[in-house]
């Protein structure tokens, strides 16, 4: 157990040195395919280590709990520093957690303890017991790394949309112009209301122009997105000065490609922890 919170402290101590050195994690710079090389890689190197465990006893080690369960302690700590504080998209050190060094090294050497677990149950399964385990692992890991390498493909656009003016281009969180491929135009803003005039709801009716020529109406709310092409399209504000008389409309799209990876690996992981309870209960 010592020596996992010495490797672990090894890592936040590189971390904070890379921090200093060459500035924050660049997630842009993972874009695909770039993100797909690097996650087979780390397959290829999690499966290199397993097949040398029975000869190298760092990497049978990293497949034990005294490794697992200081990474996981520290991941609990930088995690919980990370929901104390404001997180912004310039923030730097712990107000951006997602690309603070210490942080990103720290759940990379979860992410390879996980997936040597999941290898080792997996050639194991012998029992309902080590077939849950490796559900629960491999969902735990695929919702771990699809998650964060998929982060860099991921796109959040503000499109300030006019009656009667179709819009193709956005921007996004820099500030930058990005021309789409379809186009929306605002057909009425929707306001409800209180007694005392202050907003219920709001939304828009907009019609939507696809790159293959299809044209529909629909109406979006902020939490009742309208999906086409791969995007979701929110409702995120509008001209607050002219209120239910806005002939302007904002609207947040949001794309998001290894979304589907992630909600794959988190119901393995609910299907391992209700199978889990099954057959912890048939023992009883």
């Amino acid at each position: 157990m010592k020596e996992g919170f010495l490797i672990g402290g090894g890592l936040i101590v590189a971390g904070l040195l890379l921090e200093l050195s060459v500035g924050p994690v660049v997630w842009d710079a993972f874009a695909w395919p770039v993100n797909g090389i690097v996650l087979a890689l780390f397959v290829a190197i999690i499966v290199g280590i397993h097949l040398l465990c029975g000869k190298v006893y760092a990497f049978r080690f990293l497949s034990t709990y005294q490794a697992a369960v200081p990474v996981m302690c520290y991941a609990v700590v930088l995690t919980v520093v990370m929901g104390l504080t404001r997180q912004t998209v310039n923030g730097q050190w712990i107000y951006n957690m997602l690309t603070f060094w210490p942080f990103v090294l720290t759940y990379v050497y979860m992410a390879l303890i996980v997936g040597l677990v999941v290898l080792k149950s997996g050639f194991r399964l012998k029992s309902p017991t080590k077939i849950v385990a490796a559900l629960f692992h491999l969902g735990l890991f695929i919702t771990m790394t699809t998650a964060t390498l998929g982060n860099a493909d991921m796109q959040r656009l503000k499109m300030i949309t006019a009656i009667g003016e179709p819009e193709w281009r956005a921007l996004d969180q820099q500030g930058h112009v990005k021309e789409l491929a379809l186009a929306i135009e605002l057909k009425q803003f929707i306001m409800e209301t209180y007694d005392d005039g202050s907003p219920k709801r709001f939304a828009s009716e907009i019609e939507i122009l696809t790159k293959k020529g299809e044209k529909f109406l629909t109406t979006v709310d902020v939490n009742k997105p309208a999906e086409v092409d791969g995007w979701k399209i929110y409702q995120y504000g509008y001209d607050t000065s002219m209120g239910a008389r806005s002939n302007t409309s904002i609207l947040e799209l949001v794309s998001d490609p290894w979304l589907p990876y992630v909600y794959g690996g988190i119901y393995m992981m609910l299907a391992g922890g209700l199978l889990m309870m099954i057959t912890g209960a048939r023992k009883r």
